[in-house]
């Protein structure tokens, strides 16, 4: 992480609180260094009241925040934060009952956090969440106030026989943002009661998203595929996007590009679906299916997707998996270029790129096997010429 954050983090002169008051906004954070034995703790500024702005990727994207502003609000969290088993769920009871009970909160819960020792002026390195700063050893922590919890989440924990994967899937029909699951998950409140546990936060987000987009797939690859080659785009803190959708049955592709230094990520699938985790897009790669997957059942078709995901050195500070499910979701929700051939199509995204387009494309697996399968169509298009 670059000085001049390291220093905003320091001005805050946090070094002499060990009790503190402050409204979660609320969010939990669990590690995954040492795993099965964890660090695990709610996220708080020093102060009270309605504090989500804090932390919801979903609210930055809506409300158009910059880089600075949303620095600004995690700079400001503490995280007090204690050792536990994932496993044992009465290990530190008086510790993960309140923080189990600010995670199923819908909306900022206060309450007061005594420390065994001053937060200290470090980060919390994961690239997957936003920035965390501040950790302190959390001794104990008292709810202020009860927590408002939504009854279709109420009811979902409560259901100790019903599998993570089918509580995931109930909580996004209940409407229910990502961010608000992830952290139910996390925290170990989903899925049959002998088997919960906590799930530590960067492996929580790629659960859910994967969890809700292969739910959707089951649906997707029994759809008719697109006619066309659409174009979608969307830009946000310097994460820029072009996805194109093919004619063709699901295949999924990310490619991103960083032009600070270059570097380059690619993960794909057929339709078999992927065997291993996508180690080198990581995360995004499953929120970027999950923004493409909820597309194709809205509209009840099947397509070849690719991402391209442009880094400019606009992005100064990694915001975490959230922010790129957004932009994602954006490009989707706007009306799309068509194209009539693949070529047009990469001649329009290349004039929004600030690289060659070729950049991109000659890393692509999904472009190079483009139109090199025979499908069963062309076989009676071929018997009614002859």
């Amino acid at each position: 992480m670059d000085n001049e954050l390291i220093s905003k983090i320091k001005e805050l002169n946090l070094e002499r609180k060990t009790v503190f008051s402050g409204s979660s906004p609320p969010e939990v954070f669990v590690g995954h260094y040492g795993y099965p034995n964890v660090y695990s703790g709610v996220l708080a500024p020093i102060q009270n009241g309605n504090t989500s702005k804090f932390s919801s990727p979903e609210k930055w994207f809506k409300q158009k925040l910059k880089i600075q502003q949303i620095v600004d609000y995690r700079t400001k969290l503490i995280y007090p934060r204690f050792k536990t088993n994932v496993h044992s769920s009465k290990q530190e009871i008086s510790l993960v009952k309140p923080v189990a009970e600010i995670a199923m909160s819908g909306k900022s819960v206060s309450a007061e956090f005594t420390l065994k020792k001053p937060a200290t002026f470090s980060l919390v390195e994961e690239k997957s969440v936003p920035i965390i700063g501040n950790p302190a050893s959390l001794k104990k922590i008292k709810l202020e106030e009860n927590p408002k919890i939504e009854k279709a989440v109420d009811y979902i924990i409560s259901d100790t026989k019903l599998k993570s994967s089918e509580a995931i899937k109930n909580l996004y029909e209940s409407n229910q943002s990502i961010s608000n699951i992830i952290k139910i998950l996390s925290i170990g409140l989903l899925g049959i009661k002998e088997q919960r546990k906590m799930v530590p936060t960067r492996w929580a987000i790629t659960a859910v998203d994967d969890t809700l987009s292969k739910n959707f797939l089951d649906k997707i690859k029994y759809y008719p595929e697109i006619n066309e080659i659409r174009v979608f785009t969307s830009e946000y803190l310097g994460n820029h996007y072009e996805i194109i959708l093919m004619p063709d049955t699901f295949s999924f592709e990310v490619i991103e590009i960083s032009l600070k230094d270059n570097g380059l990520w690619t993960d794909h699938e057929t339709i078999f679906g992927r065997k291993s985790y996508a180690n080198d897009v990581t995360g995004a790669y499953y929120a970027n299916r999950l923004a493409a997957c909820e597309y194709l059942n809205e509209i009840r078709r099947q397509a070849k997707c690719i991402f391209l995901r442009e880094v400019r050195p606009e992005y100064s500070v990694p915001l975490g998996v959230g922010i790129l499910r957004e932009i994602s979701r954006d490009a989707f929700s706007k009306y799309p270029e068509k194209f009539d051939s693949i070529e047009s199509a990469l001649k329009r995204i290349g004039e929004r790129l600030r690289q060659p387009v070729t950049n991109f494309t000659q890393h692509s697996v999904l472009l190079k096997e483009h139109g090199k399968q025979k499908k069963l169509n062309d076989f009676f298009i071929s018997a009614k010429k002859i």
